[in-house]
């Protein structure tokens, strides 16, 4: 493949198939990396999602590859709609034969209403005779997936996206993400107080007021 357009029909065929498929909860993006930075958006379905259109912008994983970073494949991990949606995503990228990406089809769901019957479910088959103090152990490859698990069982607990909690509910968002010691990550924080919506400057003041309580430095 040499260009987005020489294969525009065929792809547009395929984001038809999905988004038949997966209903209107689900965005469909088709991105063309040799348009301009900001309007590789070429095709784009239920866009109403994320609020972008034909003639968008590319993220800011978009740029990065745009700007040199090798181009990956990801599947089902979790991204956040501007309204603070949870959405799960997944992303493969198109080269061309001499191995330069030229563009990616993108998939946004949007789960916010499936990880709040979760947490209802979660609570109507509780019963007795678990001790939730046992630890909870957790095993993955590397610590950014890690993170992805402690984030999710966050967001589980809570039942709806980060950006939607009271004040107090981020602050024990940000509590509970320390207890499990995943501040020890690095750029952790950045990543958490995006999510919740809240300044660099916010997630700290939050999380040094949530540590004197516990006694913490």
């Amino acid at each position: 493949m040499e260009s987005i357009s020489e294969n525009k029909e065929l792809l547009q065929q395929v984001m038809t198939l999905i988004e038949e498929h997966f209903g209107k909860k689900c965005e469909v993006v088709l991105h063309d990396f040799n348009k301009e930075h900001d309007h590789t958006i070429v095709d784009i379905r239920n866009g109403n999602i994320t609020g972008r259109a034909i003639g968008g912008c590319a993220t800011n994983l978009g740029l990065e590859i745009m700007n040199g970073t090798p181009a990956e494949d990801q599947f089902n991990y979790i991204t956040y709609a501007p309204n603070g949606q949870i959405l799960k995503s997944s992303s493969i990228y198109f080269h061309n034969e001499e191995g330069k990406v030229i563009g990616s089809l993108c998939l946004n769901l949007d789960i916010s209403d499936t990880v709040y019957f979760e947490k209802c479910l979660r609570e109507y088959n509780s019963f007795h005779g678990v001790n939730k103090e046992d630890p909870q152990e957790i095993f993955t490859p590397n610590v950014n997936e890690l993170l992805d698990r402690l984030i999710e069982q966050c967001i589980q607990k809570f039942g709806k996206a980060p950006k939607l909690l009271t004040k107090d509910e981020k602050m024990q968002f940000i509590a509970d993400l320390d207890d499990k010691g995943a501040f020890v990550i690095t750029k952790s924080s950045d990543r958490v107080y995006s999510m919740l919506g809240i300044s660099r400057y916010t997630f700290y003041t939050y999380l040094d007021a949530v540590r004197k309580l516990k006694g913490k430095k």
